[in-house]
């Protein structure tokens, strides 16, 4: 019996951690994947299982039997396969929500879908505690039982930490991985009644794999979201992505769906996003001509949007894509025209993958957001450096930079740290959005040079309408310099604490009607 105990106990902190892991895929369609989202999936998941420990602890000293172990994790396995589920119709009113901003459905949809989590981690938290008890018969061993029980659990919890975020949700979706490692747990369960208990015990509980089946079946094909306009959803190592249609342009949605991260219209290349912005930075050097740019580097390439706008404004130059996640560029191939034979593709960081990059680049542009993150790694003076390391002698970095109104301290932060490598910085507001972008130039520049070269390049009829427009954009909407701050480096980049303190001031002081 010992050896199934282990094996038990192997199983169920394997599930354990898969729950964890999964339960943030499984919100963040809804509520994102911000550091305030997995702080309450993980504080609330450890309160779970410390109840669970100790229910365990008092119950298996009270029916020290394997049937009520088994029984009790059955029930656990049982509900962990059950839980996306009953969540689905909740996380879908969510997200219906998300479109409205109705802030108090919001809040209630995750709270709730936090609590289905407690009954099913509660009951595998009573798993660990119950099989020392069933396994201590010589208390001057306990400690050693203790410790190996504890221990086999940890080992089942480190592979249960990678399976569902590099195999099963990649590979078969968030709610058949729940529904997998339930079923595996239940089987364990139903085995170790017959084998420990009694046929009769395991018979009474097999309508749970029947159920689940069912349920499975049921629900199979039907959308995650479903959004209006929507026309393909699909999840990955990294991302739940959406593709919706909306007035005939394609847009590309992730994880919560707040930000529009790339968009597409057959018929025009001008949308009035920050991806326009990214092609007009070489323009604050005096007499700048579009012949002048010979290479481009987009770390954040996304569905493409930006690399679209570049070639038609500046021909088949080389473009160099950084991308971290790869299914995103093959929804990009399919949805928006994703098909430049000028753009090479990287997929994997972009910082790592600048870094071992061989080439210099006209233009760098950085819009490697994660509403409303952007990775701390790509705000830094280290990182900086080796952008401006990477740029020839008049090249120019674009960020796209998240704001809210009347707080720009991540806008200072950036442009704090980014003075540090660079000799001119200037900083535009995207008009009818919370978007900002900050250039900086590799040699001293100045808005009376993007001027002059806004009138030169608006009698010529030969420069694509797409950048003249943009750049009177660019020039209607600058703002004045910035407030010098802290500098962002490697050790100490405070970025998340920055972006939820001002998301939280937003939200609490009405902001969310900036987005109606």
């Amino acid at each position: 019996m010992k050896r199934y105990l282990l094996f038990t106990v192997f199983v169920s902190g394997m599930t354990t951690l898969v729950a964890e892991l999964a339960a943030s895929r499984l919100i963040g369609r809804s509520f994102g994947d911000s550091n305030l989202v997995w702080a309450s999936i993980i504080g609330l998941i450890l309160i779970y299982l410390s109840v669970g420990y100790t229910l365990g602890g008092k119950w298996a000293d009270r029916d020290p039997s394997a049937g009520a172990l088994y029984r009790i994790l059955a029930w656990g396995a049982f509900t962990i396969a059950l839980v996306p589920y009953i969540a689905s119709p909740v996380l879908k009113y969510a997200a219906s929500a998300f479109e409205i901003l109705n802030v108090g459905l919001m809040a209630g949809s995750f709270i709730l879908v936090l609590i289905f989590f407690s009954v099913p981690i509660t009951l595998l938290g009573m798993v660990s505690p119950f099989a020392i008890r069933l396994s201590v018969d010589d208390t001057s061993k306990a400690g050693q039982i203790s410790g190996q029980i504890y221990s086999i659990s940890t080992q089942g919890s480190f592979i249960g930490t990678f399976l569902p975020s590099l195999v099963t949700i990649p590979i078969i979706g968030t709610n058949l991985t729940f529904l997998v490692f339930g079923m595996i747990l239940l089987v364990v369960a139903l085995i170790g009644l017959a084998r420990f208990s009694s046929q009769r015990e395991m018979r009474k509980l097999l309508w749970m794999p029947i159920v689940l089946v069912i349920i499975a079946y049921l629900s199979a094909g039907q959308s995650l979201k479903n959004s209006k306009g929507q026309v393909y959803e699909t999840e990955s190592a990294y991302n739940y992505i959406q593709v919706q249609e909306k007035d005939g342009y394609t847009l590309l949605r992730l994880n919560d769906g707040e930000g529009i991260h790339s968009i597409y219209n057959p018929n025009t290349l001008q949308y009035g996003g920050p991806w326009d912005q990214f092609s007009v930075g070489p323009y604050f050097y005096a007499n700048r001509k579009p012949q002048d740019v010979k290479r481009m580097a987009i770390i954040g390439l996304a569905a493409g949007t930006a690399a679209r706008q570049a070639s038609a404004i500046y021909g088949a130059i080389p473009i160099d894509g950084f991308e971290l996640d790869e299914k995103i560029v093959e929804v990009g191939q399919k949805y928006f025209g994703l098909n430049l034979p000028n753009l090479n593709v990287h997929i994997g960081d972009g910082r790592l993958n600048l870094n071992r990059s061989k080439e210099k680049y006209d233009i760098i542009a950085v819009d490697a957001y994660r509403p409303p993150y952007i990775p701390p790694h790509m705000t830094t003076r280290e990182f900086f450096e080796i952008v401006a390391n990477h740029l020839t002698a008049q090249g120019v970095l674009t960020i796209n930079v998240g704001s809210v109104p009347g707080d720009r301290r991540l806008i200072d932060g950036l442009a704090t740290t980014m003075a540090t490598q660079f000799a001119s910085i200037h900083i535009m507001d995207i008009p009818g959005t919370l978007n900002t972008m900050i250039f900086a130039t590799m040699q001293p520049t100045t808005r009376e040079n993007f001027t002059a070269n806004l009138i030169a390049l608006s009698q010529d009829k030969t420069i694509h309408p797409l950048l003249i427009a943009t750049m009177a954009s660019t020039y209607s909407n600058f703002k004045d310099g910035y407030t010098t701050t802290t500098v962002f480096t490697d050790d100490l980049a405070p970025i998340e604490w920055i972006v939820n303190n001002m998301t939280v001031k937003f939200v609490l002081q009405g902001g969310l009607q900036y987005l109606q």
